[in-house]
């Protein structure tokens, strides 16, 4: 299946600041693209942060203004760009949505957030996604979910039974809660024995601060690169051979008991 290098990008994001937000990232994008990736992701809900009182002033509104920037960059540099997910008005609703976006500058998918977290209000103020986020990226199978979902082991199981080798995961996880970021990427991608690309955001937003920690995850269920707690790129490079690899030693697939559950 050959191999895949990943950057991740990992920035703090300016609530209520889409203008400085996008500014931002378009510097890491570019400084990102310098080392020649195949793929470029970003963190959750970067052009907004979660800016709730002014959200539907400040949003995207059908990808615009965000997506003609990513697609541009995209055909630019000619590599593919998983712009971590957005604040996007749709049909007069706003939805957590990210936008994967091919070497060509084309929209090969777009996957918005299905659950949506309590304990921060998006479920006041955002329209829950109806749809897996399933893809490909130079003809290999992708998946994607947005932070919370991580909390769902079905919806992980769901995208490995479809395919995925690759799982992304763009989020704003905060303090305290950053060993359960660790323990649960690390269960998704053990359980399901692919690689997890996951990109946090850092940075204080009201009561919350963001530690970081972006990392990529191996089927083995070792972390092989993680950032810190500050504004970073972080680049490795997969071998998606070690996906079929784990499989075959160990073939959880095979040996579920569908007719029991």
């Amino acid at each position: 299946m050959g191999r895949m290098l990943v950057s991740l990008i990992q920035m703090n994001v300016e609530a209520g600041c889409p203008e400085k937000n996008r500014s931002t990232a378009l510097k890491l994008i570019e400084r990102a693209a310098e080392t020649n990736p195949d793929v470029i992701i970003m963190p959750e809900m970067w052009n907004t942060g979660y800016s709730f009182d002014s959200l539907k002033s400040i949003c995207d509104r059908n990808g615009d203004p965000t997506l003609p920037m990513v697609k541009g960059l995209a055909r630019e540099t000619g590599i593919n760009i998983i712009a971590g997910s957005v604040a996007d008005m749709r049909d007069d609703r706003v939805y957590n949505t990210s936008y994967i976006v091919g070497r060509k500058g084309e929209v090969i998918s777009q996957y918005s957030k299905i659950h949506l977290f309590g304990l921060m209000e998006e479920d006041r103020f955002l329209s829950p996604g109806e749809e897996l986020g399933l893809f490909r990226l130079d003809d290999i199978s992708c998946g994607i979910l947005i932070c919370y979902d991580l909390r769902f082991p079905e919806l992980m199981r769901s995208l490995a039974l479809k395919g995925a080798r690759v799982v992304f995961v763009p989020a704003q996880w905060p303090f305290p809660r950053q060993e359960h970021w660790v323990t649960l990427l690390r269960a998704r991608a053990i359980e399901n024995q692919l690689y997890v690309v996951a990109a946090n955001r850092v940075g204080r937003s009201g009561r919350d601060s963001f530690f970081g920690r972006s990392m990529v995850v191996d089927p083995w269920g070792e972390v092989i690169a993680q950032a810190g707690d500050k504004e970073c790129i972080v680049n490795v490079k997969i071998d998606l051979g070690l996906v079929d690899d784990v499989r075959n030693r160990i073939p959880v697939f095979s040996d579920r008991r569908e007719d029991l559950y």
